[in-house]
């Protein structure tokens, strides 16, 4: 297991646990934030691991571009038969994100 700690921004952690990948969001992610964090998923579902999990707990909102970066996330990962898991205590955010087809 590989760990990545103390990051500042709305990247709390990253590690990877066998081919799964586990990214770590806190705060809002909104336009600002979303152009930070955009990159490591790009860069994260270009590397040999398939399966990538976005924790989400700490994120209070998140608006149609963090959505943007997610879908893209999702395809990407799909190209390689991998899967995208989001995990988020708040039932607000998961029905934004059933509503968007993310959990399908």
């Amino acid at each position: 297991m590989t760990h990545e700690h103390a990051r500042t921004g709305p990247i709390r952690s990253e590690y990877t646990v066998g081919d799964t990948t586990i990214l770590e969001l806190r705060g809002d992610l909104d336009i600002a934030a979303t152009q930070i964090v955009t990159a490591r998923p790009d860069a994260l579902t270009a590397c040999p691991h398939t399966d990538l999990v976005v924790d989400l707990c700490p994120v209070p909102f998140l608006d149609c571009t963090a959505l943007g970066v997610l879908c893209r996330a999702r395809a990407r990962i799909r190209e390689r038969h991998g899967r995208l898991r989001l995990v988020s205590d708040s039932d607000r955010l998961r029905a934004i994100v059933r509503r968007t087809g993310l959990t399908a």
